[in-house]
């Protein structure tokens, strides 16, 4: 059973910087696609940056350029930096996990509701 532990989260202020964690036991990169989410409640989650078990690494538009997902294997830490945080970034962010032999198609590693595993989410909080 995957597991997946995220911590980094916190308040910046606009124009600051933050890495995100997910610490994941029960799992190997080699074997499962992994992206990171975030949710503001009454939303729907946005997939932010997804990596495969390929090295293929998809990003949404909107934190292109500003945010880079990576992962180190000997760590079992997937990770989110993100610079040039903006207030509308501001919202409870989570990784999640699935199973690359169940995973449909590699473009599609933004939704979220292909993912089987997520963890309890990590908040960040950008002043203006």
């Amino acid at each position: 059973q995957a597991q997946l532990v995220e911590s980094g989260g916190g308040l910046v202020q606009a124009g600051g910087s933050l890495t995100l964690s997910c610490t994941t036991s029960g799992l190997s990169f080699d074997d499962y696609v992994m992206a990171w989410f975030r949710q503001v409640p009454g939303q729907t989650r946005d997939g932010l940056a997804g990596i495969a078990e390929n090295g293929y690494i998809k990003y949404a538009g909107s934190v292109e350029g500003r945010f880079t997902i990576s992962q180190d294997n000997a760590k079992n830490t997937l990770y989110l930096q993100m610079n040039d945080l903006k207030p509308e970034d501001t919202a409870k962010y989570y990784c999640a996990a699935e199973k690359a032999s169940l995973f449909p198609a590699r473009w599609l590693l933004l939704n979220w509701d292909l993912y089987t595993y997520w963890g309890q989410g990590t908040q960040v909080t950008v002043s203006s």
